[in-house]
């Protein structure tokens, strides 16, 4: 790389790689040069990733471990749509003219269900949407191939504008760019592959309607507390429904394994990419159903186009 090329990339506010990797030994050999040029430059550092690989970086680091915050991933990045709020809250504060932030974040792992693969691809798409004029972010997120469906990787490829792949790092040749970020929003859902619980809805019926909701959970035997949570949430995207969704809608409800799904359809329109992933401020009205469903949930998956809008909610029952 020339040193005006390096100069340039020193400059952009945001970087963000995908590091394709297969087992422990390449996994450290793509993050520590990472971890460790934050620590040298003197920089914050986070590292969001299981908690076997934090072990792995923990003792590759050695005394230097003290210099970087851990997080668990698997609490933090559960449902994919806290992430960005989660960095946004971690740059808060942090953040200074000139002072870059370095982040290693693993949100797709081996045993995480397709759906939440699914989001995790448009959560990593979003990113160069959610940071591309926020303060300078180097982030790094590491991909197993060995792990992984192929599917995973190649979305890791259209997401990421650049990829380290043993040990060299290029543009990626796939990068779909923010042009592409509205194409996820109206690739179908997979239909229900269990009976399904159907409930019509207009601004009358909201009492009913969390009734039923509450019975459901009960019959899946979802818990007291989530099961209340589970109300709440949607409560409010039902309550979004009929103030900006037409006034009416659809609730459906079905079991597959041990989750137990719900889904509002609507015919409204959702424009915003980065709905529901915004931490509400009080400065503007609305935001706060999505966001809310997003924080008390497993899952939530949203759907709009020209047709309509499309809210899915998963609850583990476990």
């Amino acid at each position: 790389m020339s040193a005006g090329a390096a100069s340039r990339e020193a400059d952009q506010a945001f970087r963000h790689d995908a590091l394709l990797y297969a087992g422990d030994e390449q996994f450290l050999a793509g993050t520590l040069p990472f971890i460790r040029a934050g620590i040298e430059a003197g920089e914050p550092v986070l590292v969001a990733v299981d908690r076997v690989k934090f072990a792995l970086l923990e003792s590759a680091l050695g005394r230097d471990a003290r210099y970087v915050q851990f997080a668990d991933m698997r609490e933090i990045g559960g449902n994919p749509a806290r992430l960005i709020p989660a960095w946004k809250q971690y740059l808060s504060g942090r953040s200074t003219p000139r002072r870059r932030i370095w982040g290693l974040g693993e949100p797709a792992w081996a045993g995480r269900s397709d759906a939440e693969l699914v989001e995790c691809r448009r959560h990593e798409s979003l990113l160069n949407l959610a940071f591309a004029e926020d303060a300078p972010l180097s982030l790094l997120c590491p991909y197993d191939t060995s792990a992984l469906p192929p599917a995973v990787i190649e979305g890791a490829r259209c997401s990421h504008p650049t990829i380290l792949d043993g040990g060299a790092r290029s543009a990626s040749s796939t990068y779909c760019g923010l042009a592409a970020l509205a194409e996820p929003f109206s690739e179908p859902l997979p239909v229900p592959r269990a009976p399904v619980h159907e409930l019509a809805f207009d601004g009358d019926d909201l009492a009913d309607l969390r009734r039923f909701v509450a019975r459901r959970a009960r019959a899946a035997r979802l818990g007291e507390a989530r099961g209340d949570d589970l109300v709440l949430a949607i409560n409010e995207v039902v309550t979004n429904s009929v103030r900006h969704g037409g006034g009416s809608g659809i609730l459906r409800t079905w079991q597959e394994r041990d989750v137990l799904l719900c889904e509002v359809c609507d015919a409204g329109l959702i424009t915003d990419p980065l709905v529901g992933r915004r931490r509400p401020d009080g400065a503007r009205a609305g935001g706060y159903g999505l966001w809310l469903a997003n924080q008390v949930c497993d899952l939530v998956q949203v759907r709009s186009d020209a047709r309509g809008t499309v809210v899915r909610v998963h609850m583990r029952m476990s």
